[in-house]
């Protein structure tokens, strides 16, 4: 009864609304969701606000912007001159603080890593707000905010370093305290390393702050991790091996954690594809005189595009929202050679005079047995 007095397309356009409202909550929870999701795949940057006799201003206007995707936090300092944004999504920044007859000072060209806490230090010199003190600032040499032992390997690293089968966990085995598995163990074809001295199964992987470790032992993939994203995607990994932060109380060896890029508000991607084939190949050692190059191809290939979010008359996620997509895909169909020892056709039939040994009956244990019978070869 109730099929008869909907209109044909009455259906249709109960789709289409609950296709909007879908989408508008997608929307809805993408603007509303808090900042403070998860901190360990994050940052913060810290510091002071003083003139330049060195005595604190307070109540200073402090704003870092994110260069990619143009997001702007502001703050203001404290009693103490002290500021602090944390956390923090790592990628490039620029801070700038400015107060009330003092000039505007900006730092650039900062860089925020994983579990980084960078200082920075604003001397204002008396002037007009409008007037603004640009200052390069540089990496600093020594990381005085905490103590842990880490080593940072940034994208250029991760994209420039010779990886055999794209697994850039392999990277990790040349940091310091850091070693391969030992012999054929688990995990040894799979990038896992020992740190320490610990197991390998000892170490903790996090990806974008997600717990990013097998809770079973992997007997296929024999790796004490999960997902493995290709290299284009990372923005960078960290490997702390010592003295890392009690959040981190999951495993007695290293704490890798490793983040994702994300979208800028420019639509940007690459391609790639690394390829082995016959034509390169060598014969084997042990194959035989007559033996040729097996035929062997491996195609590794995979794409990686990201963007702003943009509905045309609808959304405009420029500054606010982005996307990313990256993925790889692997084919290696092969063959191998050998050189091997089959029956000959009297052999098949159960005559072995041609050998040099003699032959025992494995039942009666009587020696010299040349002509076995058929029945007793199956």
């Amino acid at each position: 009864m109730i099929k008869r007095l909907l209109r044909p397309n009455s259906s249709k356009r109960l789709s289409l609304i609950f296709l909007a409202s879908a989408v508008a909550g997608m929307l809805l929870m993408l603007l509303t969701s808090p900042y403070s999701s998860a901190q360990t795949d994050q940052g913060a940057i810290t510091g002071v606000v003083q003139d330049s006799t060195g005595a604190v201003i307070t109540n200073a206007d402090v704003t870092a912007t994110n260069v990619d995707t143009g997001l702007a936090l502001q703050t203001k300092s404290n009693s103490s001159g002290v500021f602090v944004f944390s956390p923090l999504k790592i990628g490039n920044y620029t801070v700038s603080a400015s107060s009330k007859g003092f000039q505007t000072v900006s730092h650039e060209n900062l860089h925020l890593d994983i579990q980084q806490r960078l200082n920075v230090t604003f001397t204002l010199q008396p002037g007009d707000v409008t007037e603004t003190v640009r200052v390069d600032s540089e990496a600093p040499v020594l990381q005085t905010q905490d103590a842990a032992v880490r080593q940072v390997i940034s994208t250029k690293e991760i994209n420039d370093t010779p990886l055999n089968g794209r697994n850039w966990v392999y990277i990790a085995q040349l940091t310091n305290g850091v070693a391969p598995p030992f012999g054929n163990t688990r995990g040894s074809g799979s990038g896992d390393f020992v740190a320490n001295g610990q197991r390998a199964e000892q170490n903790n992987f996090i990806l974008d702050g997600v717990d990013n470790n097998t809770n079973l032992v992997d007997f296929l993939n024999g790796s004490s991790y999960i997902m493995r994203p290709p290299p284009d995607a990372l923005s960078e990994f960290s490997l702390q091996t010592s003295n890392f932060s009690s959040e981190f109380g999951h495993s007695a060896g290293a704490v890798l954690q490793a983040n994702l890029k994300s979208g800028t508000n420019q639509i940007h991607g690459d391609l790639w594809e690394y390829f082995r084939n016959t034509n390169l190949d060598a014969i084997n050692w042990n194959a035989g005189l007559n033996a040729v190059v097996p035929p062997y191809h491996q195609n590794q290939f995979g794409m990686l595009v990201s963007g702003p979010v943009w509905i045309p008359k609808v959304y405009n996620g420029r500054n606010r929202t982005f996307w990313q997509y990256a993925g790889d895909y692997f084919f290696m169909p092969y063959s191998t050679n050998g050189l091997f020892t089959v029956p000959t056709a009297k052999q098949r039939t159960g005559d072995f005079s041609g050998i040099a040994n003699a032959i025992y009956d494995p039942l009666s244990l009587a020696g010299g047995v040349n002509d076995v019978p058929i029945p007793r070869l199956r």
